[in-house]
């Protein structure tokens, strides 16, 4: 064989003495090879350096075998989690995955949907900057060609997976109360996205009936605070945060010992996400988890349905949180 050619099928099967049959069988893990026959043909694939022709199946199965990702801001730190998950997940289903990042901007998600439908993507994974109006959030007609699973957004007329964030809410309020402590601030994230006013509804509300809810202010998700979270944490109102996110309660922690004030000692702080900064954090962050692995394997598997079966009834899935108790919360003397 021609050194600068690359590999065939045919080339397999000739170098392995086996019909091109069974070593398409054996590639593709379908039809009857018997498990022997089937470890030879890859091994003598490996051996060669032979690599499937996308491009072909493609034309001939009208299938790509990959899935699009697109991600708002791959600066969090929640969100290569999330990535890692799919990727992994998606290997497992026989699919590559094509990871686009949109930095939080309307028209870079309108372009990387685009780009990756082009790019001939079979279904896609999409986490919207926010779900505040659905009409502008939708970014292309091209995405009715293929289907798509929503992932933290309420989206209307998509398939969503979701986490139960008011449930979150209220038990980060609810763990603060039972440790003694009854004037509380809220430090929300954009109130653009549904999970993050769900988020706060669910702590003011249970706040608002049991303790003292001194402010509420909302702030992006990121480590650094906008003026009025911090001038909040400033006044020296509260003894406990409910923060919207893991990197707004890191962010206001750093913020409270830049002015004086301690963590849990003078004020017990509660984040949402729990990303792997937040256990190394000093002290270690009290946080909402959400169970990132078990979202994503049920968004790809309606994905690969979705795929496979075509279109069907909306499918809206949710799924509950839990509190993961640390060190940034202090029960108050006395109760």
């Amino acid at each position: 064989m021609n050194s600068s050619r690359r590999p065939t099928l045919k080339d397999v099967a000739r170098a392995a003495g086996v019909s091109l049959a069974s070593a398409s069988y054996a590639i593709n893990g379908s039809g009857s090879v018997g498990e022997t026959t089937r470890a030879h043909i890859l091994q003598v694939a490996g051996d060669l350096g032979y690599r499937p022709n996308t491009s072909a199946k493609a034309m001939k199965t009208g299938r790509t075998g990959v899935l699009g990702l697109v991600l708002p801001d791959l600066t969090n730190p929640f969100f290569p989690s999330l990535a890692q998950a799919v990727l992994q997940t998606a290997r497992r289903q026989g699919y590559n995955v094509l990871l686009a990042d949109t930095g939080g901007a309307l028209e870079e998600q309108r372009a990387a949907i685009r780009l990756l439908v082009d790019q001939g993507i079979d279904g896609l994974l999409w986490f919207p900057i926010d779900d505040s109006n659905p009409r502008t959030s939708r970014p292309t007609t091209d995405m009715g060609r293929i289907p798509i699973v929503v992932l933290d957004r309420n989206l209307p007329d998509y398939d969503v997976v979701l986490a139960d964030y008011a449930m979150g809410g209220r038990l980060a309020a609810e763990h603060l109360m039972a440790a003694g402590h009854v004037n509380i601030g809220v430090i929300s994230g954009p109130l653009a996205a549904s999970s993050a006013r769900h988020r706060a509804e669910g702590a003011i509300a249970v706040i608002r009936q049991h303790a003292n809810l001194a402010w509420n202010v909302e702030n992006a998700f990121a480590l650094e605070l906008d003026p009025a979270a911090a001038r909040a944490l400033e006044r020296r109102e509260v003894t406990a945060v409910v923060a919207g996110s893991d990197l707004i309660a890191i962010g206001a922690m750093r913020h409270l010992q830049s002015v004086g004030l301690s963590v849990p000692q003078d004020v017990s702080i509660v984040g949402f996400d729990d990303i792997p900064w937040a256990a190394l954090n000093t002290p270690p962050l009290t946080t909402i988890d959400m169970p990132i692995e078990a979202m994503v394997v049920s968004a790809i598997e309606t994905l690969v349905q979705r795929i496979a079966e075509g279109p069907g009834a909306r499918r809206r899935t949710v799924f509950d949180v839990s509190l993961v108790e640390r060190l940034s919360v202090r029960r108050i003397s006395g109760t």
